[in-house]
């Protein structure tokens, strides 16, 4: 049974729609990303999924249960939407106390979430004086406390610097592979290609890209650019390269060469060596996922505009069928 199932799902607020129709089923275990640009509708879902927002039509069910009834799910599932919100004259581990105690949960599992997220000894200093990743580690271990299924986290790494970045992705690769379900939306993409087993990308609402994170870096182009050891050989490199079926061109990096179906560095190497040209160097070049995204999202703030101006208003189209 899916974590998560979302079926013809719609939110609207007046004439605008934040979610429209999704349909999507989110498997058991695992990280899964929750991407899309600003005002897409990430925040609006994950509220849906917590009970804090109704759908205006469609289905869902969280943990097996509808989210019409979120009594019967929230106790295993565990949330940081926006930024966590403390007591600061208390310290971190009084925090976690007073929230353990108003779930019924017991004290062990705050040194345990503390220990999880990296404040074991720093849990007794008053939030006030936390930087602001620490304090959204700190909303990570209190949405930890419950020892959830399925961890909901909007922007985990707000805040964080390099070292703190690393040390969530490794958090959240470990809460999945502990069998937990990690549902993550985050605008740091090469964080979520670096963390995420899968994904679920969204564009003003809509449905763009549900599936494996390898199955949407596929979806990218590559390249190699390649240099000869003479530069007087860079013509009958070009020849020989071209010759070979591969699309040539020249940058001020030396050749660059392209196919349709990918370019493997090692080929293109046999290929000039077959043809008289050493090669000085070969560097193998793939869209990453930013590339990707961008390209099935916009690239640029004016594209986003105008195409945010021109999904609102909307209607609902029929609901897709599953995969």
């Amino acid at each position: 049974m899916p974590a998560i199932t979302l079926d013809a799902l719609t939110r609207r607020f007046g004439e605008r729609t934040a979610v429209n129709a999704l349909t999507v089923d989110v498997p058991q275990g695992g990280v899964v990303g929750l991407v899309g640009p600003n005002g897409s509708g990430k925040s609006t879902l994950l509220r849906m999924l917590l009970g804090l927002v109704r759908p205006t039509s469609g289905q869902a069910t969280v943990l097996g249960h509808p989210i019409s009834a979120p009594a019967r799910y929230l106790g295993r599932v565990g949330a940081l939407v926006e930024s966590p919100a403390f007591v600061p004259g208390l310290s971190a581990r009084a925090n976690l106390l007073s929230l353990a105690h108003l779930r019924g949960l017991p004290a062990r599992r705050v040194d345990e979430v503390l220990e999880t997220v990296g404040l074991t000894g720093r849990q007794r200093e008053p939030v006030k004086r936390f930087s602001l990743g620490m304090k959204q580690r700190l909303g990570i271990a209190a949405a930890l406390l419950p020892d959830p299924d399925l961890l909901l986290l909007d922007e985990p790494t707000n805040g964080l610097d390099p070292a703190g970045i690393v040390e969530v992705r490794r958090l959240l690769r470990d809460l999945g592979s502990s069998g937990r379900t990690v549902l993550v939306s985050s605008h740091l993409l090469a964080e979520i290609e670096a963390a995420c087993d899968s994904l679920v990308v969204i564009r003003f609402g809509d449905l763009v890209y549900d599936g494996p994170t390898a199955g949407l870096l596929a979806r990218g182009t590559s390249h190699v650019d390649v240099l000869p050891e003479h530069e007087a050989d860079t013509a009958a490199l070009q020849a020989v390269l071209r010759a070979a079926g591969w699309d040539v061109a020249a940058t001020p990096a030396g050749v660059r060469v392209e196919g349709p179906d990918g370019v493997d560095g090692a080929a293109v190497n046999r290929a000039a060596a077959a043809g008289g040209v050493v090669l000085r160097s070969i560097v193998a070049t793939r869209d990453s996922l930013e590339h990707v995204f961008l390209a099935l999202t916009g690239s640029s703030d004016g594209e986003l505009a105008a195409a945010r101006t021109q999904a609102a208003p909307t209607t609902t189209p029929a609901p897709r069928s599953r995969r």
